[in-house]
């Protein structure tokens, strides 16, 4: 489910919940909506905000986490390709096919994680680095100086790989379901409550109303921080538009 399909439901449950104390406030005797019945609503739900920050807290931590990792991982992979190419071009001349290949993967990989059409990442962890690997072992150094390249070079691509199959692993969400399950339910009785104690008037419907939305919208930042490779929020701007763009000297 996307990030702005779940936000939309916590934003229904929640103010659904605030919608449904007002209308139980409508309905419920006297004694219930009392002083000392709304000390002892305030204690319970006090305990049940509580709950409710600390695990709204967990999930900022764990999705900040993962976008971090995602981020540092892409970078990383980034930087050796860029590194790889400039390494390949310093061998000769010979090398100008397993460039144009690395191009074609940079390139790939590119339209792989930010698809121009608008569809969901679709990252494989099987791409170039065999073929590159195998291209590069297949040279035939000439001095000391083509040796070590190669030998860096290898080294390199199999760095790449590795990265590739990282964020292929690691592509699904971080976000555990039953966690935002539950915490969705604490703020419905939440906001339930709210509207239960709360008087009727549009001033406390329209802060109930921004309140719901605050509330959902938090919750779609978080999600969206945890698929950092589709949405609003992406990692290292500098790697989706240049980094891996055959323009850019790759």
């Amino acid at each position: 489910m996307s990030a702005l399909a779940t936000g939309s439901i916590v934003f229904i449950c929640v103010f659904g919940g605030a919608l449904l104390g007002m209308f139980l406030r409508s309905i419920l005797p006297e004694q219930h909506v009392s002083a000392e019945s709304k000390d002892a609503v305030k204690v319970g739900i006090g305990l049940i905000a509580t709950m409710a920050a600390l695990v709204l807290g967990l999930l900022v931590a764990t999705a900040k986490a993962s976008y971090d990792t995602k981020s540092n991982e892409l970078t990383e992979m980034s930087a050796n390709t860029v590194m790889l190419d400039r390494m390949l071009a310093h061998y000769g001349p010979e090398t100008r096919t397993i460039r144009e290949v690395l191009h074609r993967a940079g390139a790939r990989t590119l339209e792989a994680l930010w698809p121009q059409n608008g569809q969901a990442p679709r990252l494989e962890p099987v791409g170039g680095a065999e073929v590159l690997y195998d291209a590069i072992a297949a040279l035939s150094p000439k001095n000391d100086a083509q040796r070590a390249i190669q030998s860096q070079a290898l080294n390199l691509t199999i760095d790449i790989g590795k990265m590739r199959w990282l964020l292929f692993v690691q592509s699904g969400s971080s976000i555990s379901t039953p966690f935002l399950i539950v915490l969705v339910f604490w703020l419905t009785i939440i906001f339930m409550s709210f509207g239960l104690f709360a008087p009727h008037n549009v001033t406390v419907g329209a802060t109930l109303l921004v309140c719901a939305l605050s509330v959902s919208g938090a919750i779609f930042l978080i999600l969206q921080l945890d698929r950092p490779f589709e949405g609003l929020i992406h990692p290292e701007s500098g790697v989706k538009n240049s980094h891996f763009r055959p323009e850019s000297g790759l």
